[in-house]
């Protein structure tokens, strides 16, 4: 992570006040992280940390764990739909595969 991703990745922080509350990570047009603080889910935060990203890369890729309720119906509502699934080699769990449909 430290040696390959982060150098690697484009990361956008979202900071209100001078407190970062949410991150979005990029290489390239794949999303590698979307997390903001509970608190400030539902507000429209992750909707604009990803609208960011659109206008700079256009339509996006992501991977979401099966049981990550919450990232899937974020990224179901945003438009992204599932092109795939395999299970993560280190931990057991399915991964489901999106993309948003090109426009």
């Amino acid at each position: 992570m430290r040696d390959i991703y982060l150098p690697n990745a484009e990361t956008w922080v979202l900071v209100e006040g001078e407190k970062p509350i949410g991150f979005i990570a990029l290489i390239g047009d794949e999303i590698g992280g979307l997390f903001l603080e509970p608190s400030f889910h539902g507000r429209g935060f992750g909707k604009a940390l990803s609208d960011h990203a659109v206008a700079l890369h256009g339509p996006l890729r992501v991977e979401v764990f099966e049981k990550n309720l919450i990232g899937r119906r974020f990224y179901d509502r945003y438009g992204f739909v599932e092109n795939g699934r395999y299970v993560h080699e280190d931990s057991g769990e399915k991964i489901i595969k999106m993309v948003m449909p090109a426009t």
